[in-house]
């Protein structure tokens, strides 16, 4: 059980430090591609400096991301060789469809993206953009279907032990995929919205007074408020399914122990899973059935539901599910107050130059708001699958490695001291760009036709 908890930990960690990358990469792609083409139609140098400076951000994230995404796929050989051994028919395809799909074509266009803006043709360097920011679509969509088929697997059987595909349609777009992707792809956009919003900010309280950075401050902006009640809506959607599929996990997440109707949506609690309650409720009377049900009378799974006749529980952890699933909606809503809370602001001051400097400084702690929320919902999802590796099919026991403990406790240390050390160097490194931009960006103009004349960097 030590090497299983240490072994958990460690991939958590590793995963935990790779999805900050690709959340970011995913969205920004298209993002920097609406800076291109804006700056296509108008011509308008402000647009081209937008380009430059986020694919700056976006090159920083993207090495970051295949770097750490090499070593967390290691560890299916060196911790997880079960995972491989049992679902390895199912996992392998999905995984090379991504590598020939996603990783050659952000491979082959990644170059002309980054290097290219002054050597090519402005139609190539555009199609480049578009061609990265669809193949980082396309990697993070094998990924979450491998994931999502993990949650709800379907189109398979079993024969002596071993998975085995009888139906790819239905791996592919197994029961929880649609939903789990979309809500991905939100994520990265919300993600994406308020680390634009945070750093644009950043640059307005350190002196830029430029029209560029006004642009990419009300980009984000109006990102984050037009995708936040999408994602809430989505949101909703995936916990039904949800609760379709894996209805220990939604009894994990609302805290509720025994099956009932009018069962409360409890904002605050503290799960005690040896004696099956909470202490301390403070809850909404009938929320819980109303959300889930959309019936204040619904009928709500309990926990006491899914325990084996010798008291095994088979439900996830109760206090990290529920109260993860409590920090992403709480993080979901304060990015919906600060979203809509900036746009009427500038409505009401008629522009960024009126901001009051508490509620750029507010948007400047809300820069990495999205990495907050992904993670906490990603702590949901997969802690919420326990003791399931892929459910109903293999316990994540079953399929760990028989590694020594202090094998595994050493190397968990080591990744956790270089994830620091970059995470660190990866924020400071945003800012500093962030502030060299502002300095350079405060200087005088000479119009669009000086882009084409100044070096690249």
């Amino acid at each position: 059980m030590e090497e299983l908890l240490l072994s958990r930990i460690q991939f958590a960690a590793n995963i935990s430090f790779h999805i900050l990358f690709p959340t970011i990469t995913i969205a920004l792609g298209w993002v920097l591609l609406f800076f291109k083409l804006r700056f296509n139609a108008t011509k308008d140098d402000r647009w081209m400096a937008a380009y430059r400076f986020w694919v700056k951000v976006f090159a920083l994230s993207f090495g970051l991301g295949v770097v750490s995404g090499i070593t967390m796929s290691f560890q299916f050989g060196t911790n997880w060789p079960g995972f491989m051994e049992t679902v390895g028919n199912v996992a392998g395809p999905l995984l090379a469809y991504e590598v020939l799909t996603a990783f050659f074509l952000e491979a082959a266009f990644l170059g002309i993206m980054l290097f290219g803006s002054r050597r090519v043709p402005n139609w190539l360097h555009t199609l480049a953009t578009f061609l990265v920011a669809f193949g980082t679509t396309i990697s993070a969509f094998w990924i979450l279907v491998l994931n999502s088929w993990m949650h709800t697997p379907a189109g398979f059987e079993v024969r002596d032990g071993v998975v085995h595909a009888t139906d790819w349609m239905a791996i592919i777009f197994n029961p929880s995929m649609p939903y789990r992707l979309v809500h991905m792809l939100l994520a990265s956009g919300l993600t994406v919205a308020f680390l634009i919003a945070g750093v644009s900010a950043y640059r307005r309280l350190v002196g830029d007074t430029s029209k560029g950075v006004r642009l990419t401050f009300k980009t984000g902006v109006w990102l984050g408020a037009i995708l936040i009640p999408i994602q809430i809506y989505a949101g909703d959607m995936h916990g039904l399914n949800t609760l379709e599929y894996q209805p220990q996990k939604v009894a994990a997440m609302e805290g509720n122990w025994n099956t009932s109707s009018h069962v409360p949506l409890l904002l605050f609690a503290l799960p005690d899973e040896e004696n099956r309650k909470n202490d301390f409720e403070i809850g909404i009377p009938s929320g819980a059935s109303l959300i889930l049900k959309h019936d204040p009378a619904g009928v709500v799974p309990g926990l006491n539901d899914f325990y084996a006749e010798d008291g095994t529980a088979l439900h996830p952890p109760v206090a990290p599910v529920f109260w993860s699933f409590r920090i992403m909606v709480g993080t979901g809503v304060l990015m919906l107050l600060a979203s809509w809370g900036t746009l009427y602001a500038l409505r009401r001051n008629r522009g960024v130059d009126g901001l009051n400097p508490w509620l750029l400084r507010g948007l400047v702690a809300m820069t990495f708001s999205g990495w907050i929320a992904t993670l906490a919902g990603w702590y949901t999802t997969e802690i919420g699958r326990q003791p399931w590796l892929v459910q109903g099919v293999l316990t994540t026991e079953a399929a760990v490695a028989d590694v020594p403990a202090t094998m595994v406790g050493a190397t968990l240390a080591a990744y956790l001291v270089v994830y620091a050390a970059l995470l660190i160097a990866y924020i400071t490194v945003i800012f500093r760009l962030a502030r060299k931009s502002s300095e350079a960006d405060t200087r005088p103009h000479s119009g669009a036709a000086q882009v084409a004349l100044v070096p690249a960097e």
